[in-house]
């Protein structure tokens, strides 16, 4: 698939993994729709790069649909890469005062991490199938969705996001599987630990704990890996219905 001439949205385009998809993405020649709910950081990446900003609430039908009405005005809209952050409940199952997890700490985390993935992803999917194909083989274009390694060994106290996370993982085959007809794959991304920005001064300290646990490379992921993988999924055609796990080989422990 030839990224330039197409058009994508980087769903939290704004944050440590999607501005680096949005750079990597820009370089390769798309026109860029930046949707995210950070003005500041967005409004940057418009001047610096001249791509287009879009405050956009991923779990919001409307937002996210003009986001994507913005994108295809630029040009055909082949690429879906959604990378957004939330609020993220957690605690254990059970607390040590015996009461049980509020129920809010697991819907809030489910709407905002699997609810708001499964909206970008059926939103850009039925934009991307109005597109002609641009090959003979019909295919439209791609999705990428982000999942986590906790969707596969979430620790304690990760409950509610391991399962927002595991059902971005068990979204992936499903939706290849329904979009095969119309030429679009879906492809998923599962990062372990990533140092972004997003940490701050935070960072040197979870550099520290996470990166002697890292079998290799010993240290923490690096947002413009993350880019890298996006663009390798985007232009290999034959990538499709896939989980791919970017965590150095790392398992995470019980906690």
């Amino acid at each position: 698939m030839q990224v330039a001439g197409s058009s994508a949205i980087v769903v939290g385009g704004t944050g440590g993994l999607g501005q680096a998809t949005v750079r990597r993405l820009h370089e390769a020649g798309a026109k860029v729709v930046v949707a995210d709910v950070n003005d500041e950081k967005g409004k940057e990446l418009e001047q610096e790069l001249g791509v287009r900003y879009v405050r956009t609430d991923a779990g919001s039908e409307e937002s996210v649909s003009a986001a994507i009405a913005e994108a295809d005005s630029l040009a055909p809209l082949r690429i879906s890469v959604d990378c957004h952050g939330g609020p993220a409940g957690g605690g254990r199952l059970v607390g040590k005062d015996g009461s049980a997890m509020p129920l809010e700490n697991f819907t809030k985390t489910i709407e905002s991490y699997l609810t708001s993935s499964f909206n970008v992803m059926r939103l850009a999917a039925a934009a991307i199938a109005k597109q002609d194909p641009f090959d003979d083989e019909g295919s439209r274009g791609v999705i990428v969705n982000t999942a986590s390694i906790a969707g596969y060994e979430g620790q304690i106290g990760q409950l509610p996001y391991a399962a927002a996370k595991g059902g971005v993982i068990g979204m992936t085959l499903v939706a290849a599987r329904d979009l095969s007809p119309l030429g679009i794959r879906v492809n998923t991304i599962a990062p372990g630990t990533i140092l972004t920005p997003a940490y701050g001064k935070a960072g040197d300290q979870l550099e520290a704990y996470w990166g002697p646990q890292i079998p290799h490379p010993k240290r923490m992921g690096r947002p413009a890996e993350y880019a890298t993988l996006v663009a390798s999924i985007v232009e290999n055609d034959y990538l499709n219905g896939e989980v791919i796990r970017l965590d150095g080989a790392l398992r995470f422990p019980p906690k």
